[in-house]
């Protein structure tokens, strides 16, 4: 059961990784998403393994307890990914080049460090959520 939590937290950080790259090299290259890894990757890192610990925690506790809500896990993953999408969002600029559009991504753009804190925050938040919960469940048992 452990080892199965484990798992899915080990593919859930590498899938959340490959979203990062994915998105950042459709819109602005593979070099660019290179570039940007690098020059953010504590931020990166830091929330794909959270998003990741999230799953493991999650699919522990869904392995004991068959009613858990997916919606924290889906909440957080959606939160960290945007967070780790949003410090190359400007760059869609040259993709869509629509009035509204370029607004937005001037406004995230400009706040990308701060939306990564954001995303750090949810992702701590989901952390000691999730390990409560395991904790209540293990400790009943």
């Amino acid at each position: 059961m452990k080892r199965g939590a484990l798992v899915f937290g080990i593919l859930a950080t590498l899938a959340l990784l490959t979203m990062y790259f994915g998105v950042v090299s459709l819109v602005s290259g593979f070099r660019f998403a290179q570039v940007q890894f690098l020059r953010f990757w504590y931020f990166v890192v830091a929330l794909a393994i959270g998003f990741g610990i999230q799953v493991g925690l999650y699919s522990y506790l869904k392995a004991i307890v068959k009613n858990v809500s997916p919606k924290v896990v889906a909440a957080s993953g959606a939160t960290s990914t945007a967070a780790m999408i949003s410090c190359c969002a400007h760059y869609l600029v040259n993709v869509l080049p629509v009035l509204g559009a370029v607004g937005i991504i001037t406004v995230i753009s400009q706040y990308q460090v701060q939306l990564f804190w954001v995303g750090l925050v949810f992702n701590f938040a989901g952390i000691v959520y999730m390990a409560n919960k395991v904790s209540k469940v293990t400790n009943v048992r």
